[in-house]
This record gives structure tokens, C-alpha cells and sequence, in this order.
């Protein structure tokens, strides 16, 4: 970390472990908490500060664990709290920190306080853990308003008990129907929670990532939505103004969640996966009392368009500031398109076809920049598993082997999030390409991943030695981390499709520029001359006569030092 700062998440690089699709030590097809444990010197050695695992809580996986029947345990698949603990303790051995997920919009179906609901009669204390309203219509054969799923229909589903009686009332689900929404107007529900956290952190967790951290509260009127006025939607489809997301009431929650995190020493953190309408909503979440950081999706949405980095790059920052707090950056995780597949040229036309092969090379060209220049930038950093290995999205699974929730409430017209939850390669031919032990893996891997495994790329000119040693050299560049960022202003930056900052220090100031263009820049000398990372083989010294120029192909980042 290189700020050196003891708040070690103002600066740090998250590695996003997704356990079913890691390692899997037993054979059985499905990574597992054992898994993580056997490669957590490969995690040490790639650079990074922390894992951020996402959930291992038992579950019915009707939604790849989001779907928690049990917070203050292990999927038995995937290991023991035991596990768990081991693996905080290997990682704290090792200089990590551990984060792990919460879930707590809503549980699974099968959790002990749902199955409460359909054994109990309305107006119980367990209906009123849920939101559970009448329906509309004379017989209530209506859902009390128009909400739509995330993963597509209806947000609502008839309330149906556990002895088949049919009630007049319907649960929201704002994402499948086997996860009702907790109602967290219910001061029991928000006891519960802390007490959960509170379960985790004496174990030994450094923090939490929080899932739809901006979901929990909802607006109390249910007014219906008119889609057809509906501007802006985030990845997953979803309206950004919606009552159901960034309501004032959710800050309370985080308030009391930071009053218990820093009762402990160190103080516990909290990363959240929150959704904004702007830049200044965002920002809200990370006053002092609440959030320490949230991932920033405006700037994943920002694509490989300059104007619109820097654009989404200055208001973060003048946002962040104004509250003291660092920017969270983010180019892939487990919800979306893999960047080096949705980066390259035309797929955002034609999101569903891959790339060819062509396009495929400048998708990863541009994935490697794009890091780079993400690396380079204030703040924190989170890297989702199979990144440093260059994976692109899986767009042509079959059907019949898919299983995210996505698909099937589509009718298998929305493809869904499975193609970034491939397993990964590790070594080997074949599949699983060392996975596990068989070749069994859950979903199943393409037959051309053998050159993509960490095996394949442990020498040479690679995009796993890419990542090596671009966080090494992050970790040992003094500007880069925490601080401040200014852009260079000259010729060559008013440049169309051309990005470049320097991050200040006293003696070690350091240079990022980023050719998004289609042709190659030269750079003046007063950008520097001395070459400290470069995103590909892109990158040229020429002479002149003026002297020697710096060149940079497109699709290409560099950072460098006068």
C-alpha cells in the first residue's frame, strides 16, 4: 500500500474471490473455502492487499449463494467456519486483509424466518420481517404495485403457506422469487444484522463488501413506476431513480453499522456495491460516520471513452473529497461482462456474439491499459479473479448448464451473469485445468483455456506478469495510491481519445497517459523519459531531431517519470 497509512483500505487492491469458481480441493466440481486456502500464496504473489470473498453462507443457490438461508455459517459444500478462520488467519500471515460479503436486502426463501412467515398468520412478528402487502384487485389477484424484478417479471409473488392456503398478500422480491426482501423498518431485523456483523468481525474479519447497499429502505407510499419515463438504467437493467433504491432512510442503517465497527481494534470496514443516480449521491454513503468506501460503477460505465473517464474521473473526485473520503474504482466483478470481452471494439452493439479474434486481442489490449490507467488513479482498487489471467466472458454456454436466475425469469433471452463465473485455469490441457482434482467443474470451461492458465502464463510476457508487475511497481511508486492527481494539460492532451495525469510527490512524481485513439501519440519530453510500466509492447523510444520521443500505440497505457 504505498500511502503507508494505517487507514490501509484508503489505498489498497481488493482481490474479488468468487469461492464456487476458484479452487476446488475435493473434486466434486465446486470451489470451496479449502480451495481459497491452498492458493493463498499465488494471491501474495500477484500483489495484492486484500480478498474479498463473495458469500460462502449455506444456500439453496437458486442465485449463486446471494440467496443466504443462513448467516452465521458455512455452505457445507464449501467448507466450516473453521475454514474461514484458517484462511483469515494464513491471509493476516501473509500481510491480507479478509472482507467477506453481506447480504442483507434479503435472505433466501429457506431461511428460518421466511419458512416462519408460512407457517405463521398475518400481522405475526415474522410477516413483519418482510414486506409483505395486500394485493390489488377484488380478490387481491393484483401485486400491491408495478415493481419489476432485477432478473426480469414481476417484483412480487403471492404469498402462498406452507399448508398450500393462497392468502390475499404478496412478499417482494426485487430480485428472484426465492428472495423476499426484508422489511428494514422492523428494529428486529436491524438488531439481527448487527448482531451478525458483530459474529463475523470477532472471528476475525477485516470488513464487509455490502450487497445492494443502496436497496434496504424502501419508499413507504409504493408508488408504481412509469417505466415508459425511465432514463437511466444500472447494468443489470434496473432503474436508477427507483423507491426502492437510495433512500434517504438507509444512511440511519450505516451510521450504526460504522459506530459498531469502530468499536473494534483495528476498526472494521465496509465497502458497499452502491448504485447512484450522481456522482454526489455516491459520495453520501462515504461520510465519516458512515461507509469507508463504495464501488464507483459510473466510471465501469465510462467504457474505453476518454471524455467520458474523465469526466466520471473529476466528479468522483470532487465528490469524494468533499466528504474526506478515497474513490473505489472497479472494471469487472461477478455481475458483469468480463471488461476484456466487453471493452473490445463493437461488442457493445452486439453484447451476446463474441468478439472475433481481432477484436478479441484489442479487447485485452484495451483491459490491460484500461488497469493501468485504473491502477494509477487515487484511492482503492478492486481486481476480479481471472482478470490478471486475461479471461474474456464466456458468451456461448448452453443453455441446458446455465443457472443463473437471469436466464430463466427471461425465458432465455437475457444470457445472464454465468459467463464471468466460469471456473478459472490453473494448469493443464484439459479441463478443469487444475480447478480441482477431476475434471469435473460446474460450469463447464472452453476447450481453448490450456494458453489462459496460471500455469501458461507463468513466464514471459503475460497478462498475469502484466498484473505482477504493475501492482508491484504500485506498491513501490510513493505518488501512487492515496493522494492527489492532476491532469497535464498540453498539445498532445487536447489530443481526441488521449488521457494523461500525474500524480505529485515531492521527488517521484509519476506520469499515466492513455491512448484510446486509433493512431499512435508521441509524446513531448516534458511527459518523461523514463519508462515505468507500460500495459503492452505498444510503446516505442524514436529518435527525432528534437530528440528521442516516447511513442504509444493505440490501446495502450504507460506510466513514466521524467
Amino acid at each position: 500500500m504505498p500511502s503507508g497509512s494505517n487507514a490501509w483500505w484508503r489505498d489498497a487492491v481488493i482481490y474479488q474471490v468468487y469461492p464456487r469458481s476458484f479452487a476446488d480441493s475435493d473434486g466434486d466440481g465446486l470451489g470451496d473455502i479449502p480451495g481459497v486456502l491452498n492458493r493463498i500464496d499465488y494471491l501474495q504473489n500477484l500483489g495484492v492487499d486484500a480478498i474479498w470473498i463473495s458469500p460462502f453462507y449455506p444456500s439453496p443457490l437458486r442465485d449463486g449463494g446471494y440467496d443466504v438461508a443462513d448467516y452465521r455459517s458455512v455452505d457445507t459444500r464449501l467448507g466450516t467456519v473453521s475454514d474461514v478462520e484458517q484462511l483469515i488467519n494464513a491471509a493476516h500471515a501473509r500481510n491480507m486483509k479478509v472482507f467477506m460479503d453481506i447480504v442483507p436486502n434479503h435472505t433466501s426463501s429457506e431461511h428460518a424466518w421466511f419458512q416462519e412467515v408460512l407457517r405463521s398468520e398475518p400481522g405475526s412478528p415474522a410477516w413483519n420481517r418482510y414486506v409483505i402487502k395486500e394485493g390489488k384487485g377484488e380478490d387481491h389477484e393484483l401485486p400491491p404495485t408495478n415493481w419489476e424484478s432485477v432478473f426480469h417479471g414481476p417484483a412480487w409473488s403471492p404469498l402462498v403457506l406452507a399448508n398450500g392456503e393462497r392468502t390475499k398478500y404478496w412478499y417482494l422480491h426485487i430480485f428472484d422469487s426465492s428472495q423476499p426482501d426484508l422489511n428494514w423498518e422492523n428494529p428486529e431485523v436491524r438488531a439481527e444484522f448487527l448482531d451478525i456483523l458483530r459474529f463475523w468481525f470477532d472471528l476475525g474479519i477485516d470488513g464487509f463488501r455490502i450487497d445492494v447497499a443502496h436497496g434496504l429502505i424502501k419508499d413507504q407510499t409504493f408508488p408504481d413506476i412509469d417505466y415508459s419515463m425511465v432514463k437511466e438504467r444500472e447494468l443489470l437493467g434496473e432503474p436508477i431513480l427507483s423507491p426502492y433504491w437510495n433512500q434517504d432512510g438507509v444512511h440511519e442503517i450505516y451510521r450504526d453499522w460504522r459506530t459498531l465497527a469502530d468499536t473494534y481494534d483495528p476498526p472494521r470496514v465496509f465497502c458497499g456495491e452502491t448504485w447512484a443516480p450522481t456522482p454526489e449521491r455516491l459520495a453520501l454513503y462515504q461520510r465519516p460516520d458512515e461507509l469507508h468506501t463504495s464501488f464507483n460503477f459510473d466510471y465501469l460505465r465510462a467504457g474505453f471513452d476518454a471524455d467520458r473517464l474523465k469526466q466520471s474521473i473529476d466528479a468522483t473526485l470532487l465528490n469524494h473529497k468533499l466528504v474526506g473520503a478515497p474513490p473505489t474504482w472497479v472494471l469487472s466483478n461477478h455481475d458483469i461482462v468480463r471488461h476484456a470481452t466487453r471493452l473490445a471494439p463493437g461488442q457493445s452493439d452486439h453484447p451476446t456474439v463474441p468478439p472475433t479474434p481481432e477484436n478479441a486481442d484489442r479487447g485485452l489490449a484495451r483491459a490491460r491499459a484500461a488497469t493501468l490507467f485504473t491502477l494509477g488513479l487515487p484511492g482503492s482498487t478492486y481486481l476480479y479473479q481471472g482478470e490478471e489471467l486475461g479471461l474474456p466472458e464466456v458468451l456461448d454456454l448452453p443453455g441446458d448448464v446455465r443457472q443463473d436466475p437471469v436466464w430463466f425469469r427471461s425465458n432465455g433471452t437475457d444470457i445472464g451473469r454465468d459467463g464471468c463465473r466460469v471456473p478459472i485455469p490453473w494448469s493443464g490441457d484439459i479441463p478443469s485445468y487444475g480447478f480441482g482434482p477431476g475434471e469435473q467443474s460446474w460450469l463447464p470451461q472452453p476447450s481453448e483455456w490450456a494458453h489462459l492458465s496460471v500455469q501458461a502464463q507463468d513466464s514471459d510476457d503475460t497478462t498475469l506478469n502484466f498484473y505482477r508487475s504493475a501492482l508491484a511497481r504500485r506498491r513501490s511508486e510513493p505518488a501512487t495510491g492515496d493522494g492527489e492527481l492532476q491532469w497535464r494539460t498540453s498539445e498532445l492532451t487536447q489530443t481526441e481519445g488521449v488521457l494523461a495525469y500525474t500524480r505529485p510527490h515531492p521527488q517521484l512524481p509519476m506520469t499515466c497517459v492513455l491512448n484510446t485513439s486509433d493512431h499512435n501519440i508521441s509524446l513531448p519530453n516534458e511527459f518523461g523519459t523514463e519508462i515505468l510500466q507500460a500495459s503492452g509492447p505498444g510503446v516505442a523510444i524514436v529518435g527525432s531531431e528534437d530528440g528521442e520521443h516516447t511513442v504509444i500505440a493505440p490501446d495502450t497505457a504507460i506510466w513514466l517519470r521524467g
